[in-house]
């Protein structure tokens, strides 16, 4: 099993009309073969204090694929080609850490 955590950074003012979006395609990404788990997370102040300060545009997805392969796949399907068209003018840049258990 692998784990990607992807940042997305988003245009100012438009953190709500991105989750709208990806939240309705959340249930796809889950129903994907080798879709462990798919969850969207915004940053929350704790008040822990080696918390770095919450960002406000900035969109976290945590997965768990069972491996490289299905991540690929996930990448192409078309309705993540859909996704990313109607994201395009909401969306900054995206990074994302793929990782493996340690």
């Amino acid at each position: 099993m692998i784990h990607v955590i992807a940042t997305i950074k988003l245009k100012e003012g438009s953190r709500e009309k991105f989750l709208g979006i990806l939240k309705e395609n959340v249930p796809r990404v889950l129903a994907e073969q080798g879709c462990r788990g798919y969850t969207p997370a915004v940053d929350l102040e704790s008040g822990i204090p080696v918390q770095a300060a919450p960002r406000v545009d900035t969109v976290t997805i945590i997965e768990a694929w069972d491996g490289l392969e299905e991540l690929r796949v996930h990448l192409k399907a078309p309705h993540m080609l859909s996704y990313r068209e109607k994201v395009q003018g909401l969306v900054k840049n995206v990074g994302i850490h793929v990782l493996t258990p340690a």
